[in-house]
């Protein structure tokens, strides 16, 4: 009777000690690179002025209109947590429309430098922003709502002189 206890309590405790070390998965903490400079170009989807550009011969474009008041037209597609194309170039004096798809989430499109922004919008919608880049330099865009900029929902508009 005493050897059925002992064993009792020896399974007692191997199946405690086992749910404790499974219940403690740990996860990292994802990594944020906050300098675009040493982002790969692979991992940078860009479109500029001049039509299309590509990243690393991965033969991704995207398209650039220009309508007829000159207006440069972009479309950057928001979804948890970034946006698509992550680069967009412009040159100074260029009136820029943007095209905000916000397809997954809640989220909006912040420009500092150039005063403009978005609605926040839970998606599915779309919102349309205009602004002249009268500012030479590389201006970060991003998603204003609670943390996500800090985790990755943000890109850069390039404007060249």
């Amino acid at each position: 009777m005493k050897n059925t206890y002992i064993v009792g309590l020896v399974l007692v405790i191997i199946v405690a000690v086992a749910l404790f070390m499974f219940s403690k998965k740990q996860t990292e903490a994802p990594i944020i690179n906050t300098e675009y400079e040493n982002v790969a170009p692979e991992n940078i989807e860009a479109v500029t002025t001049e039509g299309t550009t590509t990243t690393d011969s991965s033969n991704i474009t995207t398209s650039v209109e220009v309508n007829a008041a000159g207006v440069k037209e972009f479309t950057v597609t928001g979804d948890n947590f970034s946006f698509s194309p992550s680069l967009i170039t412009v040159k100074k004096g260029d009136k820029v429309k943007i095209t905000f798809k916000n397809s997954e989430g809640f989220h909006d499109f912040v420009v500092d430098e150039f005063g403009a922004a978005t609605k926040q919008t839970k998606a599915p919608t779309t919102e349309v922003i205009e602004f002249t880049a009268d500012k030479v330099g590389s201006f970060e865009y991003y998603c204003s709502v609670g943390s996500h900029r800090a985790m990755g929902m943000k890109g850069i508009l390039k404007v060249e002189a």
